[in-house]
């Protein structure tokens, strides 16, 4: 593991990287024990505190874990797909918001990633996937409930079609799509969205994943897609007609 004192970067962010390379490589194996603070400052030639703190960066990213007494230490960590979730939400969320994504693009990407777990979402689906859906459309159904609470909902319907895949790795690419993307779109429609209509479209997908029929799930999902776009374009053009701008729709925020 190296690093290049004459760049530019942070060097704890340098051995951070350093280390995470050799993590990813196999180079370092899980449950393996990090060299102390002292063994790694002389390895890099860099100051404990700068050590420190490259393990911190790693330890934010769930890479390593840190066991005190006399057999502790950091030792690399095995990163499980639920851990990993947040981060990637949370990166998803930073991306779009501040790369002024077009909200047809976001709803594009996060539909198309949705539609492509359809297929095994129809033929996996559990009756827990179906009993999570059917009581997300129940409360969705709800006259008194809140657009915070209709959102949430919204969203946790959707986490379950795609966790109904039982892919994992689709999951966790899932995890920015559904539950990044899909809070940025309802900022944008939920004050004029039909709930009738989204209730009846979320009907139509359980309905096709209750009987496997993936073409039922696939179509259903393209209608919301697209109802789902032509409402927001009508929002921003109505928002940009006020402010006297040109109707756009260059961005999810």
């Amino acid at each position: 593991m190296k690093i290049d004192p004459h760049s530019d970067a942070d060097l704890s962010a340098q051995i951070a990287k350093a280390i995470r390379d050799a993590i990813i490589s196999g180079e370092l194996i899980f449950d393996e024990r990090l060299p102390s603070e002292a063994e790694l400052a002389d390895q890099f030639a860099v100051s404990r505190p700068t050590v420190r703190e490259a393990l911190k960066r790693l330890a934010a990213q769930s890479l390593i874990r840190t066991q005190r007494g006399a057999f502790g230490g950091a030792f690399v960590n095995r990163l499980s797909y639920r851990e990993a979730y947040n981060q990637q939400i949370t990166t998803s969320t930073l991306l779009l918001s501040m790369n002024g994504i077009s909200f047809d693009v976001a709803c594009e990407a996060r539909f198309a990633m949705e539609r492509a777990c359809a297929p095994l979402a129809a033929a996996r689906r559990s009756a827990d996937h179906l009993a999570t859906m059917r009581a997300e459309i129940h409360r969705q159904a709800q006259p008194g409930l809140t657009d915070e609470a209709f959102c949430a909902s919204d969203v946790a319907f959707h986490r379950a079609l795609v966790d109904a895949a039982g892919n994992p790795v689709l999951s966790y690419q899932l995890a920015g799509a559904v539950e990044a993307m899909q809070p940025l779109m309802n900022m944008i429609t939920f004050t004029a969205r039909s709930r009738e209509q989204i209730v009846a479209l979320h009907e139509r997908i359980a309905d096709g994943a209750d009987a496997r029929d993936a073409a039922r799930v696939t179509t259903a999902l393209e209608e919301l897609e697209a109802y789902t776009i032509a409402l927001a374009r009508s929002i921003l053009a109505e928002r940009g007609a006020i402010r006297g701008e040109t109707p756009q729709t260059n961005g999810v925020a």
